[in-house]
């Protein structure tokens, strides 16, 4: 009976034992996936950054190019055009190199690209621009990445035909529901196609711009409806919400 309780004795501390190592390891494991998860999201953030700022660069250039060239174009205009630039250029080097800006920035910063672009059309040229804001508490919030707006405001300005009377663009600016969108719609002209290969690199890096941070949590959408072409943006800021304090 002795030996009995003696091997049961050495056999639950040898369980203890091995149960004890393996609960141990389990707490290492655990502590290692969550380390080597940290540091992947470490990496995935700074390969982000360095590809938004790869973006950025080449973006900003291409951006100051069509502008200047408006300006340069239209030199009864200038002095008005020049007070518009100087508020875009200081959007462009100072606000949006700090991440994010507020729907409120991005859409004072697109009024003014477009009061640079109406140098170019005819006074006969219609021309709507609306700002529809139903949610103040988002509209202050630093939640929009900057300067999402140029690529479908710049399209328009270049695809329609800015000295018919015919023609026109309409540009629309929405903050409800948790969501930014921005919808811009023109005739097409007859002058030259709605889509070029190698259209440039706004489309792109739009697109990529917006994967990267917003991941799901946005809606692009190009169409053409009959003579008119259509390009929708809606972001759901209430979605990004949930995501930066997930990350912290």
């Amino acid at each position: 009976m002795e030996a009995l309780a003696y091997i049961l004795i050495l056999t639950c501390l040898i369980l203890f034992l091995v149960v004890g190592y393996l609960f141990k390891r389990l707490r290492n494991t655990e502590a290692e996936k969550a380390e080597l998860k940290a540091r992947f999201q470490e990496y995935e953030s700074k390969i982000n950054n360095l590809q938004l700022e790869n973006l950025e660069s080449k973006l900003n250039p291409h951006l100051f190019k069509n502008i200047l060239n408006s300006i340069q174009s239209h030199a009864y205009q200038t002095y008005y055009s020049m007070d518009k630039l100087a508020n875009v250029l200081d959007y462009i080097l100072y606000e949006s190199k700090r991440g994010f800006v507020s729907a409120k920035e991005e859409i004072d910063f697109a009024l003014s690209l477009i009061e640079i672009n109406k140098i170019k059309i005819s006074p006969l040229f219609e021309l709507n621009v609306k700002t529809k804001v139903n949610d103040e508490a988002l509209y202050p919030q630093k939640l929009l990445a900057p300067m999402v707006s140029i690529d479908l405001i710049e399209n328009a300005f270049k695809h329609a035909d800015l000295q018919s009377p015919d023609s026109f663009i309409t540009i629309v600016f929405e903050l409800k529901d948790g969501n930014f969108s921005l919808t811009v719609s023109n005739k097409i002209s007859e002058r030259k196609p709605i889509l070029k290969e190698n259209g440039g690199i706004g489309n792109e890096s739009l697109e990529q711009r917006l994967k990267l941070i917003y991941k799901n949590g946005y809606k692009l959408e190009r169409f053409t409806e009959g003579e008119v072409f259509v390009a929708h943006l809606k972001i759901n800021l209430l979605e990004h919400i949930d995501k930066m304090h997930h990350l912290r």
